[in-house]
């Protein structure tokens, strides 16, 4: 019977030949992640547990993120609690506090895959499909139970596709795509499917621009993001890992499978407004001043996002009454924007500059609103509380509208800046 790619890569993993969407199974998990918010609860649940040493070593990913540099007696604790499970575990794959976002720097450090079952105590993990992989978020307490025995139980998931088609206009991108389909199906128009990405357009995008993509279907209720590998996936992997590794396409008469047609050609820039991703609009119809820009985290703090900004930058001044924080998605896309002269276009324009980490993502940590303040972010969330006061209100864009609208001290179009 004909399959989806989730439907292939699950029954790999759980050593069957024919399983379908609603079966559960229990899969054979190839890279497991945790970081420094998400994995003290993980660690204290793995020891409640029993288990002496987690069951492989060399397949678990800590990385630090989110709370970096620790900004809290509880964060530094919860690093200190981390490093020692590491030292304790023999873990091969730490990266501290100097690396960067864990959804960038495990498929930039040879991590992912196509056709691996990734799993990651964040519920962001869903980027990793980009790579042709079945990636997705999981509790800290079942990531205990991955440490120790490496499965982990799944409903096998049925598969939203989005054919994607049309030539994208300037200044439109993945971000825009994404929020647009977000916005059509609604927060639980994709609840626990896979959501694939497929048609021309997703071919003439780059891996960081399908990243954007798989990394927001979460916000649609997704159980994983995917794009069907092709050259440029295997170009990409090769050059970053020297793993072994399945090619996995979904057949299109599967059972499963539902396609959903959308045609981008005539789309604007998009603007996700308060207090839910799905309140989406063009930004031609959103009339708002900000007091601040976030450009950065794991949706878009790749080093293309950073270009896209410093083209509409160089030269520029941000509006006075407006602040912008620049934070790199990795180590990597810092040092490559240092190259590039990058940085030196943000410092001038009088954005602050800050090392990778996630920022004002969660709240609580960097570059935080106040009550009554509004935010600009290329982040993947605006929930009420998420960048700081409840009070506060965010905005969910582009780097190019971020970029624009921090010169202008208002949420605009960045118009022949592409």
């Amino acid at each position: 019977m004909s399959k989806t790619m989730s439907e292939k890569i699950l029954a790999r993993a759980s050593g069957m030949n024919d399983i379908e969407a609603g079966d559960i199974v229990i899969s054979n998990i190839d890279v497991a992640m945790t970081h420094d918010l998400t994995g003290p609860l993980a660690v204290q649940s793995f020891k409640e547990i029993g288990t002496e040493k987690v069951w492989d070593p060399s397949k678990i990913v800590i990385p630090f993120d989110h709370q970096v540099p620790a900004d809290s007696i509880d964060s530094a604790n919860n690093h200190i609690i981390m490093r020692k499970f590491v030292e304790e575990q023999k873990i091969e794959n730490f990266y501290d506090v100097n690396a960067g976002v864990c959804h960038q720097i495990l498929p930039e450090l040879g991590h992912v895959v196509p056709g691996e079952i990734i799993v990651g105590a964040d519920s962001h993990t869903c980027t990793h499909g980009a790579l042709g992989a079945f990636a997705t978020g999981i509790g800290s307490t079942d990531m205990a139970m991955v440490f120790s025995e490496g499965k982990l139980w799944f409903k096998v998931p049925e598969t939203n596709r989005f054919e994607i088609t049309g030539k994208l206009k300037d200044n439109v991108y993945a971000k825009d795509v994404i929020l647009n389909i977000i916005g059509k199906m609604g927060a639980d128009g994709s609840t626990y499917k896979s959501c694939e990405f497929a048609g021309q357009t997703v071919s003439d995008m780059t891996i960081s621009d399908r990243m954007v993509l798989c990394n927001m279907a979460i916000e649609m209720g997704g159980k994983t993001g995917m794009v069907e590998p092709d050259e440029k996936t295997i170009k990409y992997v090769q050059s970053r890992s020297n793993k072994t590794y399945d090619i996995v396409k979904t057949d299109l008469d599967a059972p499963s499978l539902n396609i959903i047609n959308i045609d981008v050609s005539e789309l604007e820039p998009q603007v996700s407004c308060p207090n839910n991703v799905d309140n989406v609009k063009p930004v031609s119809e959103v009339d708002q001043e900000i007091d601040q820009v976030f450009l950065g985290s794991c949706t878009n703090g790749r080093i293309s996002d950073l270009r896209d900004a410093a083209k509409i930058l160089k030269g520029q001044k941000i509006a006075n009454g407006t602040r912008m924080l620049v934070i790199p998605a990795s180590k990597e896309v810092y040092t490559k924007a240092l190259d590039e002269g990058l940085i030196k276009i943000f410092v001038d324009a009088g954005a602050l500059v800050s090392a990778p980490c996630c920022g004002p993502c969660l709240g609580g940590h960097t570059g935080i609103i106040g009550p009554g303040e509004v935010s600009l972010s290329t982040s993947n969330r605006n929930f009420k509380g998420r960048q700081g006061s409840p009070e506060g209100k965010v905005y969910l864009s582009s780097a190019a509208v971020a970029a624009a609208s921090a010169i202008e001290g208002r949420i605009v179009t960045p118009e022949g800046k592409k």
